[in-house]
């Protein structure tokens, strides 16, 4: 059985799980960051162009995303903060790791989201347009990233 929600309902879940895309996309910057920071100057190079710019461009526009559903449906929007990556130990690796899962987080809930039809369901199409724009953004980050992994220490 199917519960009815209100279009108030529908525009929060949207709100709320864009947000927790940007927040992991946020934790995705932080890793590579910190990853960036522990390479040598060729592959740290490497790292920013093929991973930190896509998924900060995704991280951006994923904010912008929030923002302006929030103005256009008179909602509160938020502000986010800067994540923290996480203790140095984990090596360039682990941040690597750790950005990989951050960004299929952030790619599955925004997945899971435009699948849901909700964005289609509450009428905004910028919303859904900038949801198509993450994605694609953050498009095969995950095999570059191993691929990066491998070549590590070379």
């Amino acid at each position: 059985m199917r519960v009815p929600y209100t279009s108030a309902d529908a525009r929060q879940q949207l709100l709320d799980t864009i947000a927790e895309a940007a927040e992991a996309l946020g934790s995705a910057l932080a890793s590579l960051t910190e990853a960036y920071e522990l390479l040598d100057e060729g592959n740290a190079d490497r790292v920013e162009e093929a991973l930190f710019r896509p998924v900060q461009m995704a991280y951006g526009r994923a904010r912008r995303a929030h923002a302006g559903f929030a103005e256009r449906h008179g909602m509160a929007g938020r502000t986010f903060t800067p994540a923290v990556a996480g203790a140095p130990s984990k090596g360039a690796k682990g941040f690597l790791d750790s950005a990989v899962s951050a960004i299929s987080d952030a790619d599955r809930m925004l997945g899971t989201l435009q699948d849901s039809m909700l964005p289609i369901e509450v009428g905004d199409p910028e919303l859904r347009a900038d949801l198509e724009h993450v994605r694609s953004s953050l498009d095969g980050l995950p095999s570059r990233a191993r691929e990066l992994e491998r070549t590590l220490g070379r």
